[in-house]
């Protein structure tokens, strides 16, 4: 059995390797140019969140979340054993009506499934209470662990709004084939990127006094655009 399973985490990696394209490549790129291009992604993948009419996030969602996460071109790939793998950024709520200074972010997380097959998929969750972002800056975070998280609603408007009881700590959002849909994550973990974040800022920086102490590095100007992005109150 521990034979089986060796070889479908072998295989399920190699089938994500052939959908990362080529590595040499990304890897060539000055560290700093690929971190402002992430958060450039970023600032893509959750404006074309927002800018759904029938299938959009609901207003009373976006006007309570407390910090967003957004993960461009998240891979997935799985055959028997299933694997995620992403990074990408985060804020939070300033208590001034903007949004804090991003901080980079990774995920990773795996399950048994009868998938089989690799893609990349866009993800975004929003965080409904400081608490878990909190932890986040702390340790490894698991989603559905320290707090529950559940699939995003849809519709802006009407009924899906109306009805929304907010109970979930977050919700997560995924991009596949061309439309955004509610995801379950239940087992996925959260980082910090702590040498993602001292590349791109240039110096150390602490995630909690950047996210919750409002202790913001100077941001260049894909940063800046990420922030203004995000909604407003």
């Amino acid at each position: 059995m521990r034979i089986v399973q060796g070889w479908m985490r072998i295989l399920t990696l190699a089938a994500m390797a052939a959908i990362i394209g080529a590595p040499s490549i990304a890897g060539a790129k000055d560290d700093q140019v690929k971190y402002s291009d992430r958060l450039t992604e970023a600032k893509d993948v959750f404006s074309e969140l927002m800018s759904g009419k029938d299938r959009s996030v609901p207003q009373e969602l976006m006007e309570n979340a407390k910090c967003v996460v957004v993960i461009p071109d998240m891979l997935k790939g799985a055959l028997g054993f299933g694997a995620r793998w992403g990074s990408g950024v985060m804020s939070c709520r300033d208590g001034q009506g903007g949004w804090t200074a991003p901080i980079f972010v990774s995920l990773k997380g795996g399950s048994w499934g009868f998938q089989i097959g690799a893609e990349k998929t866009d993800l975004v969750l929003f965080f409904m209470t400081e608490r878990g972002a909190r932890s986040l800056t702390k340790s490894k975070f698991t989603l559905g662990g320290k707090a529950s998280v559940a699939a995003g609603p849809l519709g802006r408007s009407g009924e899906a709004a109306t009805d929304l009881h907010l109970n979930a700590e977050i919700y997560s959002y995924a991009k596949s084939k061309g439309l955004f849909a509610g995801i379950s994550l239940e087992g996925s973990s959260l980082t910090v990127s702590k040498k993602a974040n001292e590349t791109y800022y240039g110096k150390p920086v602490s995630p909690e006094a950047v996210l919750f102490g409002h202790h913001s590095p100077d941001m260049p100007p894909e940063a800046k655009a990420f922030v203004a992005a995000l909604p407003s109150h």
